[in-house]
């Protein structure tokens, strides 16, 4: 070893450094840059409601800051109340039936996806990653000692792995299949059939299942969301969900989420998140509070602009030669493929990747798009459409016009 990368010469840890940024954050933070510069910029990068969080939530948070018993740690694993009503909202959107022993409440998604693998995970575990993959989950599996492995699935099955796929991707070593319904970066939704399919067959081999039901409100026309631990019952010991407030609810910057599991996995969390991070803020519990116990009306206002949007940009973008997107069914994310463009000529430039299309699209049309690279997939572009219509409409038009000229 040389004295270049001795460990006692290397300043970032090894573990550390090999993750990398988050590639949705990235961009949505040079869109924000270059628009606070003067550029007029429309991204379309970051997973974000551009919907304030509903008054009633807010007020709830209000009304916390003055009371003192919030002032307070409280118990790491999240307050009572909260978990009491986590579990009785995931009995009413789900059908899954838990105790607030198995809830531990987070510090978003982002945490609990951490916490879940690094719970179960042993050094050199596998874990089954359904590909185009949300830019977190391999990053979390690697940190927790863990070793992704992709299945990819393309336009071809609207972006949906089958058994027969999953099962060529198991080894002795598998541990855990992901499992993300509805997805992102796809806005892919499985049918109950083959739900129900997938988890009969990790309980067939023993394997445990982390499932991400961040969006389980949102879904769009026929498709139907339907709980992985609730219609395999088998399951339900060695199940871990995912869930949170900040899609929903328009509450991404509470920094609220949860993980609902077994006891002794909700516990083992609990115990690394005490040293981790100790209680997520309390005033951001309490709001938590008031958005799971209350109504569904604003989800549905939500939803009905999402599904509008939805309907346009998938319109719009299948109008451009060369790009074919598929019509998603959940989430509010649209997943085109690009691949026909690249090596095209686009005003002097044949970019050779959908991560120097990207580039290319913001320096030209000054619109931020996510490369399907950062989704282990390239050759596609993410798309958010959590945003204004009108500001999504003059988006896509700009691309039309720009990859509208591409040649060969």
């Amino acid at each position: 070893m040389s004295a270049a990368t001795s460990p006692s010469e290397r300043r970032v840890s090894a573990r550390i450094g090999a993750i990398s940024e988050s590639a949705t954050l990235a961009v949505d933070a040079k869109a924000k840059a270059l628009k606070a510069a003067g550029r007029p910029v429309i991204g379309f990068g970051a997973g974000e409601p551009d919907f304030p969080t509903p008054g009633y939530i807010v007020d709830a948070a209000i009304e916390a800051c003055s009371n003192p018993k919030y002032h307070r740690y409280t118990p790491a694993g999240g307050l009572p109340e909260l978990k009491a009503a986590i579990a009785e909202k995931t009995l009413r959107d789900s059908g899954y039936e838990v105790e607030p022993s198995q809830v531990l409440v987070t510090n978003g998604g982002k945490q609990a996806i951490y916490e879940a693998f690094a719970a179960v995970l042993d050094p050199g575990d596998e874990v089954i990653v359904p590909a185009p993959y949300w830019t977190t989950y391999p990053e979390s599996i690697r940190l927790a000692g863990g070793v992704p492995v992709e299945v990819v699935a393309d336009e071809t099955t609207g972006y949906r792995v089958s058994v027969e796929q999953l099962e060529a991707a198991r080894t002795e070593r598998t541990k855990v299949v992901l499992f993300v319904s509805p997805s992102n970066p796809t806005g892919a939704v499985y049918s109950r059939a083959d739900t129900e399919a997938i988890g009969r067959w990790a309980v067939e081999h023993g394997l445990w299942v982390l499932t991400d039901e961040i969006y389980e409100h949102l879904v769009y026309g026929d498709a139907e969301f339907t709980s992985l631990p609730a219609i395999v019952p088998e399951l339900r010991d060695k199940c871990i969900v995912v869930n949170g407030v900040a899609k929903t609810y328009a509450m991404t910057g509470w920094r609220v989420g949860w993980i609902v599991g077994p006891k002794d996995i909700v516990k083992a969390a609990t115990n690394l998140q005490s040293h981790a991070t100790s209680n997520v803020s309390n005033v951001a519990q309490v709001a938590a509070l008031a958005a799971v116990s209350g109504p569904l009306d604003a989800v549905a206002e939500m939803r009905t602009a999402f599904d509008r949007r939805r309907r346009t940009i998938v319109r719009m973008l299948n109008e451009i030669d060369g790009v074919f997107c598929p019509e998603p069914e959940g989430a509010f994310y649209a997943y085109p493929s690009v691949k026909e463009l690249l090596g095209k000529e686009i005003r002097g430039k044949r970019p050779a990747t959908s991560v120097e299309l990207a580039a290319l699209i913001l320096d030209e049309a000054e619109v931020a798009v996510v490369p399907g690279e950062a989704f282990g997939t390239p050759g596609y572009l993410r798309l958010s459409y959590a945003l204004g219509d009108e500001d999504l409409a003059e988006g896509v038009s700009r691309l039309q016009k720009l990859l509208g000229e591409a040649r060969d």
